[in-house]
């Protein structure tokens, strides 16, 4: 009888003792918020091929399933991966590789941080982003005068925080041509005295912008890889990036097809002839990590630098409304076009009346209710008369909650009293169709989906104020802000069959966090930390 090798028996165990495991993955001993649509929990759920198989008692799910790893959560709890409804994820990687000016406190210290980083980088535009000049103790536009005599030559260009304006000098201004006098519709190039200041309003930073030369490849990838690394550290798994032009869909598939890029993606493509030519052609880009089928208008600017167009003026500014940044007309051909061929419309508006054109424009093309899930972004300012669109024609507000806790400083003395009541409703525009997708909108706010939780359960800010909240009558419960944060946003995306919420047959992505925010007091929201972020089934954060 011939004996057996002692490798071939030790191939021969290993592939019974594979043969054993049925699964990847059991997460247990954890408080698993399913987020299903019986918002039910459980303490256990197995993952195979990088989809969750089943969900349940860890003692039963053992029973049945015998996988590879298991975690053991220690009771922490676990939820679906937070999903932003409304970022600018590329944008705000590129924001990482510029000078950060998001906690200045004066147009000094502006300058200052500019300085600084032409020290350590000394070629090219120099190009920042985060003033914001409501913050300031002096809360009138800056002025380009300390720029041009400091930096004569080299150009520069300073985003608000915003992005619907900038700040350049002189020097970025003979680049562009720009002149005292110069016009642009939809936009403001602003002169004092007949001299330019240097701040240029929507439109008219496209002015600046084009001169600018684009980002090398390596910049570019950078760029996504650091976005992606801090919002895994805050427990996002999925982002929609609102407004990008078609070349960038490539890019971002083959970071993902590389595996550099785990984040999944929904990309709204902008407003513009060659991303309608793109998608009309190739039809919906649709992949596990990416999904391109919607295209984002820009119905007005922000209400901040006063580019959002209103109904009556600013109380703050007498016969200033604000202005569309496109014709009525352009909306609705946009809109006729997209209804025809079957994709996505996803308009900002922030002021009331460009609210109210956009909304009419969706109606007259939707015709009543419908499953199209038009969005309008943000839905900040509204008339009461209004508000009945959403609900009619099934048009989906998607919304920022720190943007309330934001702009309540200074959102009264731009609207007055009355106009304030219907602005940031966030419970009125949940009560429309029944849900309601809630995001961020950065770089423009905080990346953390804590803050956008905090903000709004309490309507406050991460400093606790105020100390009743702002408009609490327009507060959502913890569970509506939790789907906001998953399975509502995942549904803006037409994607809620495959993630944001812990049940069989969707993708594994989950956080853990150190504690729970569904049960503890509301102030320590903010400070609670993801210990670990999952995507396929896969570690890609842990809290070291």
């Amino acid at each position: 009888m011939n004996k057996i090798s002692p490798l071939v028996l030790l191939l021969f165990l290993a592939a019974c003792k594979q043969k054993e495991y049925n699964a990847d993955l059991l997460v247990k001993n954890a408080l698993v918020y399913t987020v299903d649509s019986n918002f039910t929990t459980a303490d256990a759920f197995v993952v195979n091929a990088g989809k969750i198989v089943a969900v349940g008692n860890a003692d039963t799910l053992e029973e049945k399933y015998k996988a590879r790893d298991v975690i053991d959560a220690g009771g922490k709890p676990v939820y679906p991966g937070f999903i932003d409804a409304h970022s600018h994820f590329y944008s705000y990687g590129l924001s990482l590789q510029e000078v950060k000016l998001e906690n200045t406190k004066s147009w000094q210290e502006v300058v200052d941080s500019v300085n600084a980083f032409s020290i350590k980088d000394t070629e090219g535009w120099i190009v920042g982003r985060g003033w914001d000049q409501n913050k300031w103790k002096v809360k009138d536009f800056p002025n380009k005068a300390k720029l041009d005599s400091m930096f004569p030559v080299r150009p520069i260009l300073l985003t608000r925080i915003d992005g619907h304006a900038i700040m350049v000098n002189q020097a970025a201004l003979n680049i562009a041509g720009i002149k005292p006098g110069q016009s642009i519709a939809g936009g403001k190039i602003e002169t004092i005295n007949g001299k330019l200041t240097g701040l240029l309003v929507d439109n008219a930073e496209g002015l600046v912008r084009r001169k600018i030369p684009p980002p090398t490849d390596s910049v570019t990838q950078r760029a996504f890889l650091d976005a992606q690394h801090n919002c895994f550290a805050v427990g996002l798994t999925t982002v929609e990036d609102c407004g990008l032009p078609y070349t960038m869909v490539n890019i971002i598939a083959q970071l993902q097809h590389k595996g550099a890029l785990k984040m999944r993606m929904y990309v709204m493509l902008s407003d513009s002839p060659e991303d309608f030519d793109y998608l009309f052609k190739r039809g919906v880009f649709k992949t596990p990590g990416l999904d391109v089928r919607s295209f984002k208008m820009y119905a007005d600017g922000a209400l901040g630098s006063r580019g959002a167009c209103l109904l009556q003026p600013y109380s703050d500014q007498k016969n200033w409304r604000g202005f569309l940044l496109s014709s009525q007309q352009h909306f609705m051909d946009v809109a006729k076009k997209l209804v025809n061929k079957g994709f996505q419309l996803c308009t900002h508006a922030i002021g009331d009346s460009a609210n109210r054109v956009i909304l009419k424009i969706y109606a007259s093309v939707l015709k009543g209710k419908n499953d199209r899930r038009w969005r309008i972004e943000h839905a900040q300012v509204l008339s009461p008369d209004d508000i009945k669109y959403f609900g009619e024609y099934n048009i989906i507000p998607s919304v920022q909650p720190t943007h309330a806790t934001s702009d309540m400083y200074w959102a009264g003395d731009r609207l007055g009293k009355k106009r304030l009541k219907s602005a940031y409703a966030y419970k009125q525009l949940l009560e429309q169709n029944g849900w309601l997708p809630l995001g961020t909108d950065f770089p423009v706010e905080n990346i953390n989906p804590m803050y956008t939780f905090y903000a709004a359960v309490e309507r406050k800010d991460i400093k606790g104020y105020p100390e009743g909240g702002f408009q609490p009558e327009n507060a959502l419960t913890r569970e509506q802000a939790l789907r906001g944060m998953t399975i509502w946003a995942a549904k803006a995306n037409f994607e809620e069959k495959e993630k944001g919420s812990i049940e069989p047959g969707k993708y594994a992505d989950f956080v853990i966090l150190d504690k729970d925010i569904m049960k503890i007091d509301g102030p320590a929201v903010p400070g609670v930390k993801v210990l670990k972020t999952y995507v396929n089934g896969e570690k890609v954060y842990e809290k070291k």
